[in-house]
């Protein structure tokens, strides 16, 4: 029992890790496309281009945090070490099932006998 403690306690201390490290991400997101909007706005750093290149730069790093969200949100939450056991679990037991089939008609073909 306690080992099911532990591992209980381990996932939801790598969950908040995750999420920690996914509030930092926004934040600094925030920060740095406020830095960079001024930055290209007020401070001239756009003087000889006709493009508005920090909104690029913003729009590929929110792609980034999004899939950083996606990755937290959905992908980790559905696919951790209890899916990963339950599926490890299946393909074994199928791999069982197939041993034991092979097994079955070795033993039930009549050439095989000596």
């Amino acid at each position: 029992m306690e080992k099911e403690v532990h591992e209980q306690y381990e996932y939801a201390r790598k969950r908040i890790r995750q999420k920690k490290a996914l509030y930092f991400h926004f934040v600094l997101f925030l920060l740095g496309s406020l830095f960079l909007f001024v930055a290209n706005r007020f401070f001239g750093f756009s003087i000889g281009t006709e493009q508005n290149w920090c909104t690029w730069i913003i729009t590929l790093w929110f792609f980034i945090f999004i899939l950083h969200f996606i990755k937290i949100y959905i992908t980790d939450r559905f696919m951790n070490k209890k899916w990963e056991r339950e599926q490890i679990d299946r393909l074994v037991a199928l791999q069982q099932k197939r041993i034991n089939q092979l097994e079955s008609s070795i033993n039930d073909n009549p050439e095989n006998k000596i």
